[in-house]
């Protein structure tokens, strides 16, 4: 009797923490969607000038930007790309070679 008792209490103590380690997975789930937005990038957060997410009104105005820079001639487009790597100290992005 004692011994059916001690397997009863490992086995729903079992159950309890099993249920609590799935509950767990599936609210980081939902949790990660919107925290990762907040965390530093020295935490291995996104960096500074990473785009907007999409869904939002900051993603919209960033996707006409793009639309209105690759509509543009390259030789404005590349003085625009020098002017913002200036602003923010970056090294100008190199054209790449299309092979």
């Amino acid at each position: 009797m004692r011994a059916s008792l001690l397997r009863l209490t490992v086995a729903s103590t079992m159950g309890v923490v099993l249920s609590g380690l799935a509950g767990c997975g599936t609210i980081n789930e939902q949790l990660t969607v919107g925290l990762a937005d907040h965390v530093p990038q020295w935490a291995g957060g996104l960096p500074a000038n990473a785009p907007p997410r999409p869904g939002t009104a900051k993603y919209d105005a960033y996707m006409r930007e793009q639309e209105r820079l690759r509509n543009m001639p390259a030789a404005e487009r590349q003085k625009i790309e020098a002017a913002k790597a200036a602003e923010t100290g970056q090294q100008p992005a190199e054209p790449s070679a299309v092979r």
